[in-house]
This record gives structure tokens, C-alpha cells and sequence, in this order.
């Protein structure tokens, strides 16, 4: 069985970004308030300083060093500088009555906060000799002007759009979105809403996978539940390839009767089904489609990775938890690099154990925890496959190796769902 890490980097070097030199149509650019998430293309370069003058940090008094330490410490008050307003330069021997983010008057080279003064009548008494350079934010303290201050293949957060918008970025070039085909196979499977027949179930994974793939930005086409049928499978195939970067399913790549899905992609491309050393989620497909030839010209680029003329496959496992975990660990990342982002790997935190786990599995586990209110980890009681309850009750997952039992006090490596679910 391949490991995850053997896995992963296979799936990674396959997954070229869209943005190469190849790819046509790979970018757009959006308004700055419409870019949240997306992957940015091109790299921001300040056109200015920020700020772009001295900017007083406290409302307070404008004074000069050396009319405080050679002369009276009160001054006439010469001027009333409001955030927004041009300063005149500041005489000799007075003080500007200064606020919060307002520009510094020239020749001032300290600010005294309000309550390190004294008013009477158009004077001020300051009572704090201040240093050069107090209270007073320099020009450019925070970006200088022809600085890299957002690279291309960051994910824009709203952070980041903040600090687009403050050197004036009223658009950016961004990455397209991944375009991903996803279908569900199982003459079981029945949509909410619909009589429960029996022997079926409903369609969890259509939910969560169209959901995850929203998260993530995609452009996501819902194929819905395709008929446990070759030749309707290897029809629904290539239609998503025509238009799609990658098609997405799961369940149905077994060696079953009434598993068309991988016959049906051995027939329209080439599939490669890894047994992975994981727990859960072993079986994984990848490989590719490929598009009609009347359909080329409309598919979504070309060159990612791939022959141009193919969309990428992925089957995952059927069982909900299975298909959930290998979704983030394997899925994630490859859109991610898809979309050109720099950063695919999630963080991970280094916690306390609260249990034992004294059965260690040889194969890699993703174990579904929480974090209780003494900052431990508590694991849920069922670690079954099919239990998707463990998805919403754990706040992350444990990612325990081979071979290894967990000791209660043990530290052991933990992805919050925050780090995999955006």
C-alpha cells in the first residue's frame, strides 16, 4: 500500500497550476471586493508608501524636541490638525493640537498625548519631555513604496483584500476558478425528501463533497446520481470532461458487478486505483478523461498537468467519513494547486492526549478529536467509517502514524477542521 506521503506527492506533481504558460483563459480580474478566497495570479506592488506621510499615533499636541528642552514648556497653540487635513509647518516655540492619525506638521518631531498636557485658554503646558520621534508613525513605517506586499499564489482573506485596498488596489488578477464535475453512483442511493425504498440510503456524500468544494471556490457542476449503468456512466464522463478540469466521485471504482465507475474510466481515459495505508479512506482513483474532440475548444485550459486534451479524474471511497478524510487530506491540496495557491499543506498543532488508545493500527489513522476546555483532546467513541456524526462533533484530526499507540499525556499531531475545510 502506498503511504500517504507517497500519495499526496504523486497527486501534487500531477496537479500543475492553471496559471501555466500553456494555460488560456487561466486568470481574471475581479474587483478587490469580490476576490475573497480566490488565489492571487499576479503579485501586488505598492505604488506608495503606507502611510503616506508622518501620521501622529495619539490624539495629543505637535511639538518640536527642542522648544520643550531650551525654552517654556507652554506654548501657544498655532494650528488644529484633524485627520484628512493638510498642516501648515509649525512655527517655532508653538504646539498644533493634533489627532489620531492626522499628518504630522513639518518641523514638529514629537507628539504629547492629551493627558501628558495642560490647556488654558490658546495655551498648552506640556508636562512630558518627549524623545525625538514619539508618538509619530514614520512614512512608510508599514509598506514602502515598489515592495512585494502580497505574492502571486496567495489566497486572498480578508486581511489580505485590507491591505490590496490600502495602496489603492481597486482590482486584482486572480486565478479562475478550478472547474469541478461531480457525480454520485448507487441505484441505492435516494435524495432527502424522497421515499426511503428498502435497502437504500440517503446520499450524505452529494452534501458534503459539493459542499467542501465550494469552500474551496470551485465552479462545481452537480451531476447529480448517475444510473448503475456502463454505458450512462461513460456518457456522464464525457460530458464533465468537455468542460471541467476535474471530475469527482465517489464510490463505485470496486471490482464489483455493479461498480461501472472505474470500467466506465478505463474506457473514456486511464485510472490509476491506490490502496492507501490509511484508516480511513484505503481506496482512492486517479487518472483522467478524455475530452471529445468536438468538445476541446470548450474545455477549461489546457496544460495542467496533463495531456490537453483530458480532464482529471478522482474516485474517492463511498463510506462518508472516508470519502470526507480523503477528500482533505488528498483533494484539498490538489485544487489548491490547481488554483496556483503556494501554500497547500494545512498546519497542524502539537496537543496533549486525554484518552489511550492502546491498539495501535499499521496503518496511518485519522483519528476524529475535539479540543476540551483544558486544551487536551478528547476522541470520539466511534471511529467508524460510516459514522459521520464524529465529522461534526470533532473540531479536528488527529494524524496518528503506523504502528503507534497513543498514551494518555502523550503529545500527538492534530489538523483542526479550520485548516482543512477552506
Amino acid at each position: 500500500m502506498l503511504s500517504t506521503a507517497d500519495a499526496l506527492a504523486t497527486l501534487l506533481a500531477a496537479a500543475k497550476p492553471l496559471t501555466g504558460a500553456d494555460h488560456a483563459n487561466a486568470t481574471e480580474t475581479l474587483s478587490t471586493f469580490d476576490a475573497l478566497n480566490r488565489v492571487l495570479a499576479v503579485e501586488v506592488v505598492s505604488p506608495l508608501d503606507v502611510p503616506p506621510m508622518h501620521t501622529s499615533a495619539m490624539d495629543g499636541y505637535a511639538v518640536r524636541v527642542a522648544d520643550l528642552t531650551q525654552g517654556s514648556r507652554r506654548l501657544p497653540v498655532s494650528q488644529r490638525i484633524p485627520a484628512g487635513h493638510a498642516p501648515q509647518p509649525l512655527a517655532a516655540g508653538t504646539a498644533a493640537r493634533i489627532f489620531t492619525g492626522a499628518t504630522v506638521p513639518p518641523g514638529a518631531d514629537a507628539v504629547v498625548m492629551q493627558e501628558q498636557t495642560e490647556t488654558e485658554g490658546g495655551d498648552v503646558t506640556i508636562l512630558h519631555t518627549p524623545k525625538a520621534g514619539e508618538w509619530i508613525t514614520a512614512q512608510g513605517a508599514d509598506i514602502k513604496k515598489g515592495s512585494v506586499i502580497l505574492p502571486a499564489g496567495t489566497r486572498l482573506s480578508p486581511a489580505a483584500l485590507g491591505l490590496a485596498a490600502s495602496v489603492g488596489c481597486a482590482t486584482l488578477t486572480v486565478t479562475r476558478r478550478v472547474k469541478v464535475a461531480v457525480f454520485f453512483t448507487g441505484d441505492e442511493l435516494t435524495m432527502p425528501g424522497e421515499p426511503l425504498k428498502p435497502g437504500a440510503i440517503y446520499n450524505s456524500n452529494r452534501f458534503t463533497l459539493t459542499g467542501l468544494l465550494r469552500n474551496l471556490g470551485c465552479e462545481v457542476t452537480d451531476y447529480g446520481i448517475v444510473p448503475d449503468r456502463l454505458e450512462v456512466t461513460r456518457e456522464t464522463l464525457r460530458e464533465a470532461a468537455a468542460k471541467h478540469d476535474l471530475i469527482l466521485t465517489s464510490g463505485g471504482v470496486s471490482v464489483g458487478e455493479e461498480d461501472h465507475v472505474r470500467p466506465a474510466v478505463e474506457a473514456e481515459g486511464r485510472i490509476n486505483m491506490w490502496q492507501i495505508a490509511m484508516k480511513p479512506g484505503k481506496p482512492l482513483a486517479f487518472g483522467a478523461v478524455r475530452r471529445p474532440q468536438d468538445g476541446a475548444q470548450t474545455a477549461a485550459g489546457t496544460d495542467a498537468g496533463k495531456d490537453a486534451d483530458e480532464a482529471f479524474f478522482i474516485g474517492l471511497p463511498g463510506n462518508p467519513v472516508s470519502s470526507f478524510v480523503t477528500f482533505l487530506l488528498f483533494v484539498r491540496p490538489f485544487l489548491l494547486r490547481l488554483a496556483g495557491a503556494a501554500h497547500v499543506s494545512p498546519r497542524a498543532l502539537s496537543l496533549r492526549a486525554d484518552f489511550t488508545q492502546s491498539k495501535a493500527d499499521r496503518r496511518n489513522e485519522f483519528l476524529r478529536a475535539r479540543v476540551n476546555p483544558a486544551g487536551g483532546l478528547e476522541l470520539f467513541a466511534n471511529q467508524s467509517s460510516a459514522v459521520l456524526t464524529s465529522t461534526v462533533w470533532g473540531d479536528g484530526i488527529i494524524d496518528n502514524p503506523p504502528n503507534h499507540a497513543i498514551s494518555a499525556g502523550e503529545t500527538v499531531r492534530f489538523i483542526p477542521f479550520t485548516e482543512l475545510l477552506y
